[in-house]
């Protein structure tokens, strides 16, 4: 452009409808600002920051500094061979004077340049940039069309589709209304604001004034973040105003946000009875079924007042009040009734009970699951020294909560009801806190089992959900992981890691698989053991530790079946590759491992007589020192220690490789030779497989 400053506009673009499903609210609204940087970009449209809203009646999207133009583009194109696009009088051909015509110029205004083959006719022109105002409706329809959108609706008469009707679109350029039809609806600068507080339309008139407008005019608090902190603030002042704190869960908060666009807390308070509750019972009450913030006192425990978020500024804040305590006195009081009679039947006598409820239909039912459960968890238990009579029980009753009324009515209790009627029957301690403990973790970061019992059941019932899909071949596919395997390997994985459980994962996966009503046979092993490792690969990956996908394979490729021990492989692989000599013993591995390859078959013994003098006999006698001081370090899985021994093997395997022709003709010394590079071979396999590692 030689340096010439393109004009630029800021563009803004909302879409209002009826009221958006607040799960999918942000999410929309992320979608839809990506898929416009993504159509600018293909575009070649400059711009600045770009900002997205969204409120239960909107999403919005502002890009600033929008390039009005798009930049020119020069366009080459090749044509017929100089030699065929004229005859022998200099007269264009027909092939030529088509690709002038096709080009929009005629045969004299064409280059010639050298081609692959010669010359050939070629066309230089540049092609005009578009108006960006004349661009946008298309990227628009685009975005709009591509986002992640589970069920569309169509409204009235109209044969547009959306995840709600849509009632008005904003889109401006500037000052300037873009002229575009969006969902059936003629775009102009008409907002709406909140539908009791702001009604009629609200002119925007250029897209900076956009949350100014909303916000003093509209009673619309249309930027997210600011409604969300909004929100936090003015439930924590009331919380405190009542002698307490509010317990703010940030999924929570995130729904609420998305639930309102004129934010007003309010506090309401339910009888102190339903305190004598499990305290599990009335937060889930409150937060998962009303939305509303519980309040702990000072020492932490639960008090009866709660916390809701209107959507209008009353004038009778009393009446909005008195309805949210209308209808969680009745939700509180069922809670208790649940309570009263799930405790009239022992958690044992529903395990019978768990046989007519259907697991999976080729895996049986949860009875049969739990018996499976049990049998995996008493072989973890026993490996961990845990009680294997306690492990055995928790397994028994972990799934009998299911049963009870109260986890009927809240699903999210399951495992917390059990641990308070399994300690209501007089069961130890360890099984009642197993029982809550074997869901754990339920999702990234969450909290890991803290008891022998609650470790051993926890992997046992993920090991055998994760080993029974896959024997059913419903294994996870792209972005489809319906029975939550990926979070119940991850799961397994960070409990053995993080606990520091030196468990046999793969023989384990092998019981799992042995203990399913389904056949299974090696392919299968691998294909399971194969996912945890992927799994556990990219937590590494992930994690910036420094672990990179190649030393990963490595210590794979050593056969360990423990990930307990894989890390502390891992942590000594580290180490040894800052080592000097770690690079060429990397590629001696690499070259031995070559060797072997060649010559599969030749025994493993090493006849000493054998050995010719030299640098031969050297790493041999080498060999045996070095075997001899990382036997008891091996034994120790003292990995670290142990690589910084093996390095001393650098120079005589040099010296080897150097000095000694291994494939010779002669059949015994060559064997021999292919043996001595095979004991070298499996010595560093016992920690890693080095021959994986680049160089």
């Amino acid at each position: 452009m030689g340096g010439l400053r393109m004009s630029t506009r800021d563009f803004l673009l909302e879409i209002g409808t009826e009221e958006l499903p607040p799960k999918s609210l942000f999410t929309l609204a992320r979608a839809l600002a990506d898929g416009l940087v993504s159509g600018l970009g293909s575009a070649g449209i400059t711009h600045g920051e770009v900002q997205w809203f969204a409120t239960p009646r909107r999403l919005a999207t502002r890009i600033a500094a929008l390039a009005e133009q798009q930049p020119d583009q020069t366009l080459k194109r090749q044509g017929p061979a100089v030699a065929a696009a004229f005859d022998s009088a200099g007269r264009p051909s027909k092939a030529a004077l088509g690709f002038a015509a096709s080009c929009g110029v005629s045969v004299e205004q064409l280059d010639q340049v050298e081609g692959p083959k010669g010359k050939v006719l070629q066309y230089v022109g540049v092609k005009r940039g578009g108006l960006t105002a004349q661009i946008l409706p298309q990227l628009v329809a685009q975005a709009l069309k591509e986002l992640p959108i589970a069920k569309r609706m169509r409204w009235g008469n109209s044969t547009e589709e959306f995840v709600r009707p849509v009632h008005w679109v904003v889109m401006l350029l500037g000052r300037d209304v873009l002229d575009a039809h969006v969902m059936g609806i003629q775009a102009d600068r008409q907002s709406r604001g909140h539908r009791f507080h702001a009604q009629g339309p609200l002119s925007i008139e250029e897209p900076r004034l956009y949350e100014e407008v909303l916000r003093t005019r509209g009673k619309v608090l249309v930027d997210v973040t600011e409604r969300s902190a909004t929100i936090e603030r003015g439930v924590k002042a009331l919380a405190q105003s009542l002698g307490g704190t509010a317990v703010i869960k940030a999924e929570l908060l995130e729904e609420v946000t998305a639930l309102v666009e004129w934010p007003v807390p309010l506090a309401g308070r339910f009888d102190a009875s339903y305190l004598a509750l499990p305290q599990e019972v009335p937060i889930a009450t409150m937060q998962d079924h009303q939305r509303y913030f519980p309040v702990r006192d000072a020492s932490g425990k639960l008090m009866n007042h709660f916390i809701t978020v209107a959507n209008i500024e009353s004038s009778d804040p009393s009446k909005v009040r008195d309805g949210n305590e209308r209808v969680v006195r009745p939700r509180l009081a069922d809670a208790a009734f649940f309570w009263e009679t799930d405790r009239k039947r022992a958690l044992h006598e529903r395990c019978e009970a768990l046989g007519q409820v259907t697991f999976h239909n080729q895996l049986g039912s949860l009875l049969d699951k739990t018996r499976r459960v049990q049998s995996l968890a008493v072989q973890v238990g026993s490996a961990i020294d845990g009680n294997t009579a306690l492990v055995q029980r928790a397994a028994e009753l972990a799934k009998c909560d299911l049963l009870t009324l109260m986890v009927g009515e809240f699903p999210e209790l399951q495992g917390v009801m059990g641990r308070y009627y399994a300690s209501a029957d007089g069961e130890p301690a360890e099984v009642c806190t197993a029982i809550e403990e074997h869901y754990w973790p339920r999702f990234a970061g969450d909290a890991l089992p803290t008891t022998t019992a609650g470790l051993a059941v926890a992997v046992a019932d993920k090991l055998d959900t994760i080993t029974g899909i896959f024997a059913t071949g419903q294994k996870p596919s792209g972005t489809r992981d319906p029975f939550g395997l990926r979070r119940a390997a991850l799961g397994i994985l960070r409990i053995l890691l993080e606990r520091s459980l030196d468990l046999d994962l793969r023989g384990l996966v092998t019981e799992a698989l042995r203990l399913q009503p389904l056949s299974s046979g090696p392919e299968l092993i691998e294909e399971v053991w194969s996912y945890l490792m992927e799994r556990l690969r990219s937590s590494y990956l992930e994690s910036a530790q420094g672990i990179s996908t190649e030393m990963f394979d490595a210590v794979l490729g050593s056969q360990a079946r423990s990930p307990l021990d894989m890390q502390r492989r891992l942590q000594a692989l580290q180490g040894f590759l800052g080592l000097p000599d770690a690079a060429a013993l990397s590629s001696a591995n690499k070259r031995i491992a070559n060797l072997l390859r060649k010559a599969p078959d030749f025994s493993a013994a090493i006849a000493e007589e054998r050995l010719a003098a030299g640098a031969e006999q050297e790493l041999f006698t080498k060999l045996l020192s070095v075997e001899t001081a990382v036997a008891p370090l091996f034994a120790e899985r003292e990995y670290a220690p142990a690589l910084s021994r093996l390095a001393s093997l650098r120079q005589p395997v040099d010296r080897f490789f150097d000095d000694v022709m291994v494939m010779v003709e002669d059949v015994a010394v060559r064997n021999n030779r292919l043996a001595l590079l095979q004991r070298i071979r499996q010595l560093f396999l016992q920690v890693a497989d080095l021959s994986r590692l680049p160089g």
